[in-house]
């Protein structure tokens, strides 16, 4: 090893082969099946279980625990994917501590839920590796419907329009599909190439064919989709990040959190990836907190979270504030960035304290830094789209964008809350209406 977490500089190798290993591990391994059996026998099985409703796919969450419970895993599985066809995925990136199991009877009794997640994950892995598609597609509509987005909304959409026999054409940007599932996720969150794997999985419906590097504005234009296709999808996502708005924002070393996770994502060698001694990480919500674990993973020295809000306000939850905290990131509250110090290259950025209405206090304070992520938010990108109302695709209903044969999902339609899981929701509740539209 070469460097180490003292090395000036933004370089690779700070960490040994073995330690990285350790660091970048699963989260929350797989439960064994005694783990699962004795897991699935702490749940009630509540006639009006607060779990489903929490639960923005609507997954009966009583009766695959109780499958689980009975020794029927694969069934268990089925009833999952019936209604979250990346049930898998989420059952590792889901904010379920804030969700199902957050309302979970055992939590409120206990302040100990019934560990919904990881038995969701046990379920679905199982079905999963014995290579089992649960799913079969309708007879064959004529009707063609194209996607734009290889992410979990789009994903969702095309395997629910798979099914009900429609021929279905998903195009993305990426050479790679998977969206978020795929590019923005912390690594320790989904290994093992998890999404790769399940988008393979999701393609056994049939029906489904994927055409990479192809873009909104780059080959694809909305008119030529509408001309071509009996329905549209958009599941674009944001494609544009927020500026800081600060001087000196444009120097070297100052990044898009979201362009350094998708490098981790993709790297075959964490070794290989280069990471400063001081990072400085600007924003407040899980990808703020993926950008800064992973870079105290990677042996960065000092790490610190800075967010313009109180702690109470991060659109992070506790758990994930919690786990920053536990990996060694120091979280700054109440401050917002003022300017990018440095002779060509950030050596460090300078905050003033705010109070809990963002009014500045006078008070400053300069952190060192080498590299300085931004995760302040991201933005829709796209030309000639439908109507948008607050920087996103406005729809109503089941995705019903203002031009007649398109629909929207995901992170770049309204009215949703940037979660996997409610995206996949969207998704598959777009391709329903889209399926009766195209069959009344």
């Amino acid at each position: 090893m070469t460097n180490s977490p003292l090395s000036e500089g933004i370089v690779g190798g700070r960490l040994g082969p073995d330690q990285l290993a350790d660091n970048f591990g699963d989260l929350h391994p797989r439960l064994e099946d005694h783990e699962a059996l004795v897991a699935a026998d702490r749940c009630y099985f509540c006639h009006d279980a607060p779990c489903m409703d929490a639960c923005p796919t609507d997954i009966d969450i009583p009766l695959f625990i109780r499958q689980i419970a009975t020794g029927t895993p694969e069934a268990a599985a089925k009833t999952i994917l019936n209604q979250n066809i990346l049930g898998g995925m989420c059952a590792r990136v889901c904010p379920t501590e804030t969700l199902c199991e957050q309302v979970c009877v055992r939590e409120t009794a206990e302040g100990k839920p019934v560990e919904i997640g990881r038995l969701q994950r046990y379920a679905t892995d199982t079905l999963m590796q014995a290579g089992v598609h649960p799913f079969e597609r309708a007879a064959a509509t004529g009707k063609r419907v194209a996607v734009v987005g290889a992410g979990p909304a789009g994903l969702a959409t095309a395997h629910r329009l798979a099914m009900h026999g429609h021929d279905v054409t998903v195009f993305d940007a990426r050479q790679k599909p998977g969206g978020l599932n795929e590019f923005g996720i912390a690594s320790y969150k989904s290994v093992d190439d998890f999404a790769a794997k399940e988008v393979d999985w999701l393609l056994k419906i049939g029906g489904i064919t994927v055409e990479t590097g192809k873009a909104l504005g780059a080959g694809l234009t909305l008119e030529a989709l509408k001309g071509d296709y009996d329905a549209v999808f958009l599941g674009i996502g944001l494609g544009g990040v927020n500026a800081l708005g600060v001087e000196g924002e444009e120097k070297g070393g100052v990044l898009d959190a979201v362009d350094f996770i998708a490098e981790l994502r993709q790297a075959s060698d964490l070794g290989d990836v280069a990471i400063g001694r001081d990072v400085v990480v600007i924003g407040g919500g899980m990808t703020a907190v993926d950008a800064a674990v992973q870079a105290k993973l990677l042996g960065a020295l000092n790490v610190s979270l800075v967010y313009r809000r109180g702690r109470e306000r991060m659109n992070a939850s506790v758990f994930e504030q919690d786990l920053a905290a536990s990996k060694g990131v120091r979280i700054i509250t109440n401050a917002s960035p003022k300017a990018v110090i440095g002779n060509g290259a950030v050596r460090e950025i300078e905050f003033e304290y705010t109070d809990d209405d963002l009014k500045p206090t006078g008070q400053t304070v300069r952190i060192a830094a080498d590299q300085v992520f931004k995760a302040i938010g991201q933005t829709l990108e796209g030309a000639a789209l439908p109507e948008t109302e607050r920087g996103k695709i406005k729809v109503t209903g089941a995705g019903r964008t203002s031009v007649k044969g398109i629909w929207a999902g995901g992170d770049c339609a309204s009215g949703g809350d940037d979660l996997t899981v409610t995206a996949v929701a969207e998704g598959r509740d777009a391709a329903e209406d889209i399926h009766a539209a195209l069959t009344a």
